[in-house]
């Protein structure tokens, strides 16, 4: 049987859970898909990641709404993929932050990135008609910048490149929570189709030096202890650099990419493929893996049309 492009075959809706890790502090998340944080300060409320669409992020709304009548002031973007960010105008936030490379990628990709994930996972763009448009950051920071909610201090930092050149993490340093972003995920596939792969497991080390006691990645439940904080960010880097390696040693021995995806997919296969999303990213994330490990230092933009005829041909491979 032809299998369905990316993840046109995953139409089940999932439960979500909204957690509560420490007094204003929650982590919306639903079975493996796309995250949310969510910070109460004094006198306003902080999201991070918005979900994909207006439509979408009024679950996120409505469940703040049963804890606060704050206002929602402040949006967080980990980095600048759509699944991630096209729902910020439901919230009304007066700042919304991004790292400078991430603005960089919204000039440079923004468009194309929208049209690109809508085409892949239709269920995660519920409402889609009720986007905008791209979403724009207000406020821009280079390495780091700290806000405070009233007496909360909240750390907005890029520790490095990894998923995306842009990734930001937030850092609660009082209460010792990271909000990582696609930087880490738990149970989940890492989707690494714009990825650093040289440099992930450096910015993973700076994740690590932070010592966090409980982390929210951008796919999967909310970890509360810190050795389960460690497993995620092991167990990411293990996955990035597994794939990584298997990838260049392919392509070193003058091998196609067709064979690179077929090699290194029975590599993996055997360890994550009960992962949410493993059969959609590997197509996207061994071809960035068979360009980095080339002429590409910078991923190549993904376009609607590139993803199907990428993707399709390597189904062949296996």
């Amino acid at each position: 049987m032809t299998k369905k492009f990316a993840s046109h075959a995953d139409v089940e809706i999932k439960n979500v859970s909204f957690d509560k890790l420490a007094e204003g502090v929650y982590a919306y998340t639903a079975e493996g898909d796309p995250n949310t944080g969510i910070i109460i300060g004094d006198d306003s409320v902080m999201v991070i990641d918005t979900q994909a669409t207006p439509a979408m992020a009024q679950d996120v709304i409505d469940r703040i709404r049963e804890v606060t009548d704050k206002p929602i002031k402040h949006i967080v973007l980990s980095h600048y993929h759509a699944v991630r960010v096209l729902g910020a105008s439901a919230y009304g936030a007066e700042n919304i932050i991004a790292s400078q490379n991430t603005y960089d990628l919204i000039v440079e990709r923004g468009q194309q990135d929208y049209e690109s994930e809508v085409g892949r996972f239709p269920r995660l763009f519920a409402g889609v008609e009720t986007v905008p448009g791209l979403t724009w950051p207000t406020v821009v920071f280079d390495k780091t910048m700290t806000l405070y909610m009233g007496k909360r201090k909240v750390e907005i930092m890029h520790l490095g490149a990894g998923h995306t050149k842009g990734d930001t993490v937030v850092w609660l340093p009082e209460e010792k929570i990271l909000f990582a972003g696609d930087l880490v995920e738990y149970g989940a596939t890492p989707y690494s189709g714009d990825a650093y792969h040289k440099d992930w497991p450096n910015t993973l080390d700076n994740l690590l030096a932070l010592n966090p006691e409980q982390l929210v990645p951008g796919r999967g439940e909310a970890l509360t202890t810190p050795q389960l904080c460690e497993d995620a960010i092991e167990g990411t880097r293990a996955f990035v650099s597994t794939m990584f390696e298997t990838v260049k040693a392919s392509k070193e021995a003058g091998k196609s990419l067709a064979d690179c995806y077929r090699d290194t997919y029975q590599v993996l296969a055997p360890k994550y493929a009960e992962w949410v999303i493993f059969e959609h990213c590997l197509p996207f994330d061994i071809t960035r893996c068979y360009d980095e490990a080339g002429d590409y230092v910078n991923p190549r933009i993904w376009t609607a049309e590139r993803d199907q005829d990428m993707w399709h041909s390597l189904q062949d491979a296996l």
